[in-house]
């Protein structure tokens, strides 16, 4: 069985509720009609009801775990299509960085400005003036071919987009 994503639970807890409900349920009815057998001769109509509420509650109760195992799956196969997708983002980026032949410290520019830090955020995390990381973006963006920062993201946008994730990527600039 797949592992429960963290927020599983709070995103369908109204399904796992409904689920835990009729599990319960199924189980007090099942064992009320195991005790109320030795009257089905003399009272046939009321243990036969409340066995067909448990067979009622018992193929509930299958659908809910069905449901949820359901979930987990896709939860499952959704993470890892993102952690592909986070992968082949990252080589992209390297790809393009190598190919524009961008300095170490314009890689670390153009991957903050590509995250949406501003100039000042980026000056202060790499301990630079603001000055030297408009002189370093604009070197990015010169080397890229592109005039500004939605550009320069736009080309890795068009290129997760034009192939499957884990795939090929077309070249771009």
């Amino acid at each position: 069985m797949p592992r429960i994503a963290p927020d599983f639970l709070l995103r369908h807890r109204g399904l796992v509720a409904v689920t835990a409900i009729q599990a319960f349920c199924t189980l007090y009815f099942a064992i009320d009609v195991a005790f109320e057998l030795p009257e089905l001769s003399t009272e046939p109509m009321h243990p036969l009801i409340e066995l067909l509420v448990v067979l009622a509650l018992l193929g509930g109760t299958w659908l809910g775990l069905r449901e949820i195992r359901r979930f987990l799956s896709e939860a499952e196969r959704l993470e890892h299509s993102l952690m592909a997708a986070r992968g082949a983002f990252l080589d992209l980026l390297d790809e393009h960085f190598t190919r524009w032949a961008l300095t170490p410290a314009e890689r670390d520019v153009a991957l903050l400005a590509i995250k949406g830090l501003s100039i000042a955020e980026i000056a202060a995390l790499r301990n630079t003036r603001e000055g030297t990381v408009k002189a370093q973006s604009a070197a990015v963006y010169r080397k890229a071919g592109v005039s500004g920062r939605a550009q320069l993201l736009s080309l890795f946008v068009e290129d997760l987009m034009a192939g499957p994730v884990g795939g090929a990527t077309r070249s771009s600039a």
